[in-house]
């Protein structure tokens, strides 16, 4: 199939799916705000007063849904590269999160403060080679960890989009050493014929016992 035929056959399955239409009657900025909301409503990881870092949050769907669980005597901070349009109650700081100035920019925005939750719906420009993006997917995801484990609280948690494949299982065990339990989920809103899937990481491990221990995987797959 040629990539102007994908393509089309891409924006009609868009246009039709309930989840777009959806997030268009609610107001949400994208379907994939349904995500985040199916994935709290059973990890309970939003609330009230929480602080949360959303990377690569452009359009904005998922700080949409943190702000409005936060409330006001929370905070929700939005990265990206993108420019993104205002949304109440969060602050967007545009850059790239590895940035030592965006790192300072975020300290001094949660007022030097621990953060409850970092997000990350993040993808990179897709190839429609698999296996690359894969990779690519999940070494983003590799750097979210990374942000992760400067800023938060040590009862914190952590939201990855991932994609079964190349990277994953890598990815899977560096959580599992890190954090103290890992889930993975698949919320209805993803796509079912999407690889794409979801880590849930609860809870820092002390430094020094982020060794071989890799217990408290839950999975819905």
């Amino acid at each position: 199939m040629s990539r102007t035929k994908t393509s089309k056959a891409w924006l009609r399955r868009h246009v039709t799916d309930a989840w777009v239409q959806k997030s268009k009657a609610e107001g949400y900025r994208s379907r994939s705000a349904y995500k985040l909301k199916q994935i709290d409503e059973r990890e309970k990881l939003l609330g009230r007063g929480r602080f949360v870092v959303d990377l690569g949050a452009a359009p904005g769907g998922w700080s949409q849904v943190a702000a409005e669980a936060v409330g006001s005597g929370g905070r929700v901070i939005a990265l990206d590269l993108l420019p993104m349009e205002p949304i109440p109650g969060v602050q967007f700081l545009q850059g790239d999160f590895e940035s030592e100035a965006v790192l300072a920019a975020v300290t001094e925005a949660v007022g030097g403060r621990a953060v409850d939750l970092v997000l990350s719906d993040m993808a990179p420009n897709f190839t429609g080679i698999a296996s690359v993006d894969q990779l690519r997917t999940a070494a983003l995801a590799e750097l979210a960890v990374a942000f992760a484990e400067q800023v938060l609280a040590p009862d914190g948690a952590v939201v990855l989009k991932v994609f079964h494949g190349v990277g994953f299982d890598d990815l899977l065990k560096r959580l599992r050493r890190t954090f103290l339990r890992v889930a993975i989920r698949k919320p209805d809103a993803s796509r079912q014929e999407s690889s794409e899937t979801y880590f849930v990481a609860l809870g820092l491990r002390d430094p020094g016992s982020r060794g071989g221990n890799e217990l408290g995987l839950e999975s819905d797959q």
